[in-house]
């Protein structure tokens, strides 16, 4: 992996193409030398599904190479951007990035309503249970008892969950909404049960909610979280004193096998070279504020305007050292980086039952269709592991650094719903800027 700021460029080489005989790197050493023509040239003539001057970064993107992919460390283009600090150059990565998300989704969309379709209607009740080591957030920290309904290929999802974050949570009343017999612009809907409104999911957002997400980001830390399972490992969990014996134990109505997790590790690391000391005074306020039960609106959070920051020094590095650098080892070429890391090892427990109606492949297709509730998207990573015999019916996963959710399957059954379930009602009203994380 090659970097060079603030766009990523990996070569792979595919079978049969010979590379450029000036260098086994050709599009990276046009993105490290700021080299135009050549760069253009190379685009005309090779695939851009790489990873590794911000006239080539505009370049790459207008030919849509990827922006969602990550180096060794778990740094994206949109991190490296941000800590650059030019604020044009963030604006057009963040675009792309969503741009590209809503095309993968609509992409996968035929494999998804094909999945559905073969899938028998149902009704799933599930329960998120949130813990964590540090006190001040365990005061706070929500739980949440979910509702989906499946029928043909529409789901509804209700929640009291609205949004939740390593942050702060809100609570309320909230039902997702996918209709995969609208057209793909109207599929995706969350209403607000409360105020009565609701909101378009994939909407274009408006050039002003761009700039605002765009000072947030210049704000705010950088982090990047990795669950690593290289070295996970399942044993049946014990029960008893004198006589030890395999644990299995009713899960709601499932009986379920149960599971002790070893060597599940997340590795955080969190940047912060961009900030200046007001900014890391003042998100060290409102994170003692939320520990202690406050609010965003406390705050009165309102983002600043933020300019570009004064580019970095060039680096010295040649293109030659560059090149020649270890794997995953290549030499930081921007601001000097001011990074935290830090490794937690996470003690988790799995039942499994044999008796679970539902099939993980199942779950994983209702999962990918929720994945806009970040910690649905949790539980999708989490199960798409190699997992013991059986369904999850109870299971422990990490989903942000500080905080672990116990996610419990309580009821299941095949089922016939009205369709008005499954429809905006009448009497709410669209709000495009109702869920600005969505």
């Amino acid at each position: 992996e090659l970097w060079s700021l603030p766009v990523l460029v990996c070569q792979v080489w595919p079978l049969g193409l010979i590379p450029d005989p000036r260098g086994p790197f050709p599009v990276h050493e046009c993105v490290f030398k700021g080299d135009v023509r050549r760069l253009s040239a190379l685009i005309r003539t090779q695939g851009i599904a790489q990873k590794d001057s911000h006239e080539c970064a505009h370049l790459l993107l207008a030919h849509n190479a990827p922006v969602k992919v990550k180096n060794a460390q778990g740094w994206s283009p949109l991190a490296e951007a941000i800590s650059y600090g030019d604020r044009q150059m963030i604006s057009a990565l963040l675009r792309k990035l969503k741009q590209q998300s809503r095309e993968s989704v609509e992409e996968k969309r035929p494999r998804l309503l094909k999945a559905l379709k073969e899938l028998g209607d149902f009704y799933l009740e599930l329960h998120w249970d949130f813990q964590s080591w540090v006190p001040l957030l365990s005061r706070i920290l929500p739980s949440d008892a979910c509702k989906i309904h499946k029928q043909g290929i529409n789901i509804r999802l209700d929640t009291t969950l609205i949004d939740f974050t390593d942050m702060k949570c809100q609570r309320g009343d909230l039902s997702f909404i996918f209709n995969g017999d609208a057209a793909p612009s109207e599929s995706f809907v969350v209403l607000d049960n409360e105020q009565k409104v609701y909101q378009r999911i994939h909407h274009e957002e408006s050039e002003m909610e761009t700039e605002e997400e765009v000072d947030i980001l210049m704000s705010s830390d950088i982090y990047s979280a990795t669950l690593s399972t290289k070295s996970i490992t399942f044993t049946r969990a014990q029960t008893g004193w004198l006589f030890r014996e395999d644990k299995t134990e009713r899960v709601g109505n499932f009986l379920a096998d149960f599971y002790l997790v070893n060597g599940l590790v997340l590795e955080s690391r969190k940047r912060r070279e961009h900030l200046s000391e007001e900014d890391i005074l003042r998100n060290k306020a409102i994170m003692e504020s939320l520990s202690k039960g406050g609010n965003l609106m406390e705050q009165n959070f309102e983002p600043v305007r933020r300019q570009s920051l004064t580019p970095p020094s060039p680096n010295t590095i040649s293109w030659e050292e560059y090149i020649s650098a270890e794997s995953g080892k290549a030499p930081h070429l921007g601001r000097e980086l001011v990074c935290k890391e830090s490794k937690k090892t996470f003690k988790a427990t799995i039942a499994m039952s044999q008796e679970f109606p539902l099939g993980i492949e199942s779950l994983l297709n209702v999962l990918e269709v929720i994945a806009p509730f970040k910690h649905f998207n949790k539980l999708r990573e989490f199960v798409q592991m190699k997992l013991p015999p059986g369904f999850p019916v109870k299971l422990d996963i990490p989903v942000f650094p500080t905080i672990t959710a116990t996610v419990t399957f309580q009821e299941f059954r095949y089922d016939e719903f009205h369709d008005s379930i499954f429809t905006i009602p009448d009497d709410y009203k669209e709000d495009p800027s109702r869920f600005p994380d969505l």
